[in-house]
């Protein structure tokens, strides 16, 4: 009697039909995805509508007022020093001294650095042993000169004396004129060993740097042991300058004024100086110079402003912004006049071409038709469309839509 057959039917496997395990995982990973995207989709509304789209104000500023009121032409620069320079060596050589650092306070002809001088003082060793040599060759041509000046008058009484022959007076004659022409050669040469000693002198002079004029040290530009010259060489191995300083009592701003504006400058005219460094100060300022020429591409014209009372704050090539103010009596003439706003060059923007700044109120970003004039040290001026005192976008217009809400995060607060 054969075995039975085993039904092998029952072990097929079904790739069609996925198990009711797989379609229990995948409904499963399916819901938490879909709750996930839910969820970030409504923290970004709730970003977005809720807390409002981030921007930066600031609030248009009104100028004028009495006293000295601004003019309304502001211009951006640097502090620069009147009086500066890159002290370097008149000869090339070793720096082997450095004797101050940054901020040391200098005097005119202070020595400040000294190069390698050893083969100096030999050469002006040598040109004063050199001199010492001639000096006593001119003192023994001069005593034979005098002592043949006194045989001369000798032989000239003995001569008289009929006790010497003429003969003998014309040899002493002779031999006086070639020991007086000893004599001035002798002086000849003790004047050329005097000057090679004073040019040895000033060469070893050289290997001192003295400060030019009283300042202060704003930067070091060689060390020890590096090479410094009149003129550096290329490849960085030689030093054009040992130290760079400036006299701070000579502080001024350079800025540049728009052309468009430069007729309103004059010299003399009073100036408001603010810092960058020190926002809350001002510091009054009067215009010294107006550069007589332009600058092509960027159609300015460099200003010149002294500062009038500084501080030991204020150094050079901090940045500064100055505002140019009216004299009292041009103030007083034209009390009656408008005040003028300016918002910075940055919140002038151009939507559908028309001129418009974003204006934040109550949270929410409104756009506001103005007429803007050129843009002066950064800033605008608004001459129509604003009051004064809003609060206008300077950054975050991107995606902003008339009345969306937005949130400030710096300048002015809500």
């Amino acid at each position: 009697m054969s075995a039975p057959v085993p039904d092998l039917s029952r072990l097929r496997i079904d790739r069609d039909d996925p198990s009711p395990g797989s379609l229990r995982a995948l409904k499963a990973s399916a819901t938490l995805a879909i709750v996930a995207a839910v969820f970030v989709a409504a923290v970004v509304l709730w970003n977005r509508g809720s807390r409002g789209q981030e921007v930066t104000v600031v609030v248009a500023e009104v100028v004028g007022g009495g006293g000295a009121r601004s003019v309304g032409i502001t211009a951006n620069g640097y502090v620069v020093a009147r009086t500066k320079a890159s002290v370097s060596s008149k000869i090339s050589g070793r720096l082997a001294y450095l004797g101050v650092s940054e901020g040391s306070r200098v005097r005119a002809g202070q020595i400040i650095a000294r190069l390698e001088n050893a083969d100096y003082q030999a050469v002006l060793a040598q040109a004063a042993a050199e001199k010492l040599r001639s000096e006593a060759a001119l003192l023994e041509s001069a005593a034979r000169r005098d002592q043949l000046q006194r045989d001369l008058a000798r032989s000239r009484e003995l001569l008289a004396a009929n006790l010497a022959s003429e003969r003998e007076v014309e040899d002493l004659q002779s031999q006086l004129v070639g020991a007086e022409a000893r004599v001035g050669v002798q002086r000849a040469v003790v004047l050329a060993a005097e000057a090679a000693v004073g040019v040895a002198n000033a060469n070893l002079d050289n290997t001192r740097i003295r400060a030019p004029f009283d300042g202060t040290v704003l930067r070091k530009d060689a060390e020890v042991g590096e090479v410094v010259s009149p003129v550096a060489s290329g490849g960085g191995f030689t030093r054009g300058a040992v130290v760079t300083m400036a006299d701070l009592e000579t502080l001024e701003v350079e800025v540049d004024v728009n052309e468009a504006y430069i007729a309103q400058i004059r010299s003399g005219q009073p100036a408001r100086i603010i810092l960058d460094a020190y926002p809350n100060d001002r510091y009054p300022g009067a215009v010294r110079q107006i550069v007589p020429t332009a600058n092509r591409q960027r159609a300015t014209v460099r200003v010149k402003v002294s500062i009038l009372e500084g501080d030991d704050r204020i150094l050079p090539e901090m940045a500064a912004r100055v505002e140019f103010l009216e004299d009292p009596e041009v103030v007083e003439a034209a009390e009656g006049l408008p005040m003028r706003i300016f918002v910075p060059g940055t919140a002038v923007r151009t939507l559908a071409g028309e001129t418009v700044v974003w204006v934040v109120r109550g949270g929410q970003a409104f756009v506001s038709s103005v007429d803007a004039g050129p843009v002066s040290g950064g800033r605008r001026e608004i001459r129509s469309g604003l009051t004064g005192g809003e609060r206008v976008i300077t950054t975050g217009f991107e995606g902003l839509e008339d009345g969306d809400a937005v949130r400030v995060v710096t300048g002015a607060t809500e």
